[in-house]
């Protein structure tokens, strides 16, 4: 690829694999490999598992003065490569390389935070569209745009404007409206079983799975079973925000059969009881 990373060769020569090698562009370098800062405009990764692809947006914008493709990549991990490496104001990410890594949109943004992610999609879909803007992506384009429309976006998100198209707007509003609704009111709170409304109880009072697998009765292994499944319920994390939000919405108050379910004696202290 004689467009691409003069230093393709050298890596290949010290033993680098092949599939490890991002395919990163030479436009604005130095003679020393380092981003030659007079070179000035918006700069772009471009990160997207299709060559024609690449190839296509490199050309688009090429023409453009104030735009200049600094890498390229193929995969994720040769994602990662550029962003050590070259300084970036853009990233145009195809949607394919993070499907099914959950955490790759917060890790790009940790790695480089200073970065803007545009993320190209074949269809639009509500749930992955909101989650995208949900987790920092600053654009979500179909893979179908048109050049004109592509440099636009571009310069838009680079000056620190949000890409988003009517029907996103739509969408990422109604999912904050059921956010809300879910908090604030009480019928749309998940329904949860007696024994997770036991196990609950006995985290708001401070205990560990084994204290809490004893007072109710069952093993360690199943105690966190249950904590999976309460978090999945509650949307929360972890203990701390499962307590916060217990006392928050008043869970163990507003369920019937709460105190009966915490199969707890008051009478006896706990530790003289383990």
């Amino acid at each position: 690829m004689s467009e691409a990373f003069d230093d393709h060769d050298a890596m290949k020569r010290q033993g680098a694999p092949e599939g490890d090698r991002p395919d990163l562009d030479t436009d604005g370098l130095g003679s020393d490999g380092d981003v030659d800062e007079d070179a000035g405009g918006i700069r772009v990764i471009l990160a997207d598992s299709q060559a024609i692809y690449r190839v296509g947006m490199r050309k688009v914008f090429a023409l453009e003065d104030d735009i200049r493709v600094v890498a390229q990549a193929e995969t994720l991990e040769n994602l990662y490569a550029a962003l050590q490496r070259f300084p970036t104001d853009v990233v145009l990410l195809e949607g394919h390389l993070i499907a099914g890594t959950v955490d790759a949109i917060p890790e790009l943004l940790r790695r480089a935070p200073d970065a803007k992610l545009i993320v190209q999609i074949s269809s639009s879909d509500e749930g992955n569209t909101v989650e995208l803007f949900r987790r920092g992506v600053r654009g979500v384009v179909p893979r179908s745009i048109s050049p004109d429309m592509l440099v636009k976006c571009v310069r838009k998100i680079a000056a620190g404007e949000t890409w988003i198209d009517n029907q996103s707007i739509s969408w990422v509003i109604d999912a904050y409206r059921e956010q809300a609704s879910m908090l604030t009111n009480p019928r749309a709170q998940p329904r949860l079983s007696e024994k997770e409304l036991a196990i609950i109880t006995c985290i708001t009072r401070g205990m560990r799975n084994k204290e809490i697998a004893f007072q109710i009765g069952t093993t360690e292994q199943v105690v966190k079973n249950y904590l999976r499944k309460i978090y999945d319920k509650l949307g929360v994390a972890d203990r701390l925000e499962l307590a916060l939000y217990c006392l928050h919405h008043k869970i163990l108050q507003s369920a019937p059969g709460a105190a009966e379910a915490t199969f707890v004696d008051p009478g006896v202290p706990l530790r003289a009881k383990l």
